[in-house]
């Protein structure tokens, strides 16, 4: 019994041995699969200035629309002059556009519409490149994750439009010099940041982030450490949530920032010079002006009007024509002055005209005019608004204060 048992265990094992050796001959016999071919990053050189053929930005943007892979194009002409649209950035996988020659540009004047590069793929950077002359935009920017950094866009209509869908938008060590805008948003998108860039003499404004209604729980847009200089308006903020910290502010025309509706953040800002004001809240809601530097400004430092819920705190203002004005706030949410400090008006330090905000704790020293001095609004028709500011703790220094209709007291703390 024992001897069958062990004689049927060797069988079972040589049979086993063979199975596995079949196996192996069989594998052995198959066609190897074949390999997927890893995709090469694409470098495309332009090298012919003319508008189109082999060489040229055109024909570069043709290949690299078609490419598996990141792909690069490294112009290499100093100057490239459009006579029709280029073809749009939409490979998904990235594309790099570089500018070799010294001083690279790309003069758009021929172009009749639409912009001079249209960024409608995703990872798309441009590095390098002056871009002049465009009747409409240089730069339209409808995808995410787009990079702008060491160019030029000069007398444009405006510099980079960013649509509503784009998000992830960098615009960084770049210069915009003359155009009528020089960045506008349609929506704060994600993740987005304007950051030490140099905007100069644009017409209308620097950056201008503007749109209908408010949007609830976005990202502000990261506006830091720029440089404006004698643009009409540094930046425009309306309904669109910004912070704007750490800028330069050089000699405006109109006003170094201009702010509409929702959601603006101004803080620890230098504002120097400007033939009108520094800081104008208009219909605004909840903003935020906060630890800026103003000097020299024409009119007014701070001018909010029309506004609610403003908070305009540790400020500091010197040698401005005025210094804070409130004009026909909401009554009912009251603006918020505090710790602001206002040295040599040349007229009047703080005006309140038809409004009755908060102050407390700010001070007004050696104003030529008056320190201090609230009126009424009477309109040509209807009621009069009356002014009735409560007051905390101000120091208004020697100079006058004055009031219409003793609306000057110190009202019940209204929060």
């Amino acid at each position: 019994m024992k001897i069958s048992l062990r004689l049927a265990a060797a069988v079972g094992v040589f049979v086993l041995l063979g199975v596995v050796a079949a196996l192996g001959h069989w594998r052995e016999t198959q066609p190897l699969a074949p390999l997927r071919p890893v995709a090469k990053a694409v470098l495309v050189h332009v090298t012919n200035a003319g508008d189109r053929g082999p060489g040229t930005l055109r024909e570069a943007l043709f290949v690299v629309a078609t490419a598996t892979s990141q792909s690069s194009i490294s112009v290499e002409v100093p100057k490239i002059t459009l006579e029709t649209a280029l073809p749009a950035f939409v490979n998904g996988h990235g594309v790099r556009l570089m500018g070799q020659a010294s001083g690279v540009q790309i003069d758009a004047q021929a172009l009749s519409a639409g912009p001079v590069f249209d960024i409608s793929g995703p990872n798309t950077s441009i590095d390098g490149i002056t871009i002049s002359n465009c009747h409409n935009a240089a730069i339209l920017v409808r995808s995410v994750r787009f990079r702008l950094s060491a160019s030029t866009i000069a007398s444009c209509d405006v510099g980079v439009e960013v649509a509503d869908n784009a998000s992830d938008t960098l615009l960084e060590g770049n210069h915009f010099l003359k155009d009528r805008l020089g960045v506008r948003f349609g929506a704060a998108g994600h993740n987005s940041a304007v950051a030490n860039n140099e905007f100069r003499e644009d017409k209308d404004a620097g950056l201008w982030a503007v749109r209908a209604t408010p949007a609830s729980h976005e990202d502000a847009i990261a506006i830091h450490d720029n440089k404006f200089i004698a643009d009409g308006i540094g930046v425009v903020a309306g309904n669109i949530a910004v912070l704007v910290q750490h800028n330069e502010f050089i000699g405006a025309r109109d006003a170094d920032v201009h702010l509409v509706g929702a959601g603006a953040v101004i803080r620890e800002n230098r504002i120097n010079g400007g033939a009108s004001m520094g800081i104008v809240a208009e219909n605004a809601s909840g903003a935020d002006i906060d630890r800026n530097e103003l000097e020299g400004i024409a009119a007014y430092g701070v001018m909010v009007r029309g506004s609610s819920n403003t908070m305009v705190r540790g400020n500091r203002l010197h040698n401005c024509g005025y210094g804070l004005a409130f004009v026909l706030g909401d009554a009912r949410e009251a603006s918020t002055v505090v710790g602001n400090t206002i040295i040599e008006p040349k007229f009047n330090g703080i005006d309140v005209i038809g409004d009755s905000p908060i102050l407390r704790h700010n001070e007004v020293l050696h104003a030529h005019a008056q320190a201090f001095h609230v009126e009424d609004f009477q309109p040509p028709k209807g009621p009069k608004v009356r002014s009735q500011p409560y007051l905390d703790d101000n120091n208004f220094g020697d100079s006058p204060v004055t009031a219409s209709s003793g609306t000057v007291a110190a009202q019940p703390n209204p929060r």
